[in-house]
């Protein structure tokens, strides 16, 4: 097959896959483990230190609660940054490239919308002296805990759903 037939074969491969791939993303029916919940508590692990990739995931955190408030399931959410993550919401933003700063002022646009929409955003203390993260420079929305994984415990411990982030 050559030119011609080759395209053709191409986008109707593209297009049955958007039909039967993504199709039902969009118009999914409602996950048989949300059937009779009232309300959920979840919080997200963010340990990606990838930018790029981090904002990805928080959008798609942010994107989770308001599915859930949409479901009527009243979410409680926190987000809580560990590890390398940590280097993703500081004001100081040297030695990232002028992608990766694209990236960062997403995440950061982000995080105040879901403050703002009472989405709980934290920051492990202990990872950000680890990774040399000045706690002034850290976004004004987020709080800042001694220790993400006594917080982890904690919210668990309270009923909390752990989603891993990484």
């Amino acid at each position: 097959m050559n030119g011609k037939p080759r395209r053709v074969v191409t986008i109707f491969f593209v297009l049955a896959w958007i039909f039967f791939v993504a199709a039902p993303v969009v118009s999914g029916k409602e996950p048989d483990g949300l059937k009779g919940m009232k309300s959920a508590k979840a919080i997200f692990d963010v340990r990606v230190a990838n930018p790029k990739g981090a904002a990805v995931q928080i959008k798609l955190i942010h994107q989770t609660y308001q599915q859930l408030v949409g479901k009527k399931k009243k979410p409680v959410c926190v987000v809580s940054f560990m590890g390398p993550s940590v280097k993703l919401i500081s004001k100081n933003r040297e030695g990232f490239s002028a992608e990766d700063q694209k990236s960062l002022d997403e995440i950061a646009e982000t995080i105040s919308k879901m403050s703002r929409e009472g989405i709980r955003v934290e920051i492990c203390l202990f990872a950000a002296n680890l990774f040399g993260i000045n706690p002034a420079s850290i976004l004004p929305e987020i709080e800042k805990v001694e220790n993400g994984w006594i917080s982890l415990i904690g919210y668990q411990a309270q009923g909390y759903s752990l989603v891993p982030a990484y």
